[in-house]
């Protein structure tokens, strides 16, 4: 496996593993509670696949290749614990192998209850209005992506664009680029079985 090779070919064959893997280890059709609090008949837990060393590698490939192409100014990747965690660790690490490395960067849910109380973890590798992209496994309402978006520049970074493994298509990717953030997502609803 060519861990450097970006091309269109090399990057076309890690989008159908990592879709497979995904259909494989992650997607599942049955009657579920979302966390926006919808039903839905299909589950997509990502975490299942991005968890192994293959879809760890794939994920930080396809989502950095993505960045470079969308948000060439980022030099961060972040977002909102614990569904961002481990794509901007992925992309963090694929960046430095790559020579082009993005610092990552954790928004918790609630600040630190100790010492400095804060909201960003990994903000010291980065000034005031450093240009970032925000990194989500699964959009559905875009609520998660939005928080991150939000503390993110209440913080002083400019997030440049938001990248997502899986946008469901039920309206999250309207609400987040309502915000001014355009949203980029290797799949959708469509890629899964019906």
């Amino acid at each position: 496996m060519n861990g450097f090779e970006l091309g269109p070919t090399a990057l076309e064959a890690d989008r159908r593993r990592l879709l497979a893997l995904l259909t494989e280890k992650s997607y599942a059709k049955k009657k579920v509670v979302l966390s926006s609090g919808k039903e839905s008949d299909f589950y997509i837990d990502c975490k299942k696949t991005v968890l192994t060393a293959e879809g760890h590698w794939l994920v930080g490939r396809l989502l950095f290749a993505s960045i470079a192409e969308h948000a060439k100014a980022c030099v961060g990747v972040g977002g909102l614990t614990m569904g961002a965690d481990p794509l901007a660790s992925a992309v963090s690490l694929v960046s430095h192998l790559a020579g082009k490395p993005l610092a990552a960067f954790l928004v918790r849910k609630e600040p630190k209850g100790h010492g400095t109380g804060q909201w960003i973890e990994g903000k010291t590798a980065f000034s005031d209005g450093a240009a970032v992209a925000i990194v989500e496994d699964v959009v559905t309402t875009g609520a998660s992506t939005i928080k991150a978006i939000e503390r993110a520049r209440a913080e002083g970074l400019v997030p440049s664009a938001a990248f997502a493994i899986v946008d469901r298509q039920e309206g999250g990717r309207e609400a987040i680029e309502a915000l001014g953030v355009k949203v980029h997502a290797l799949f959708t609803r469509e890629d899964f079985p019906r």
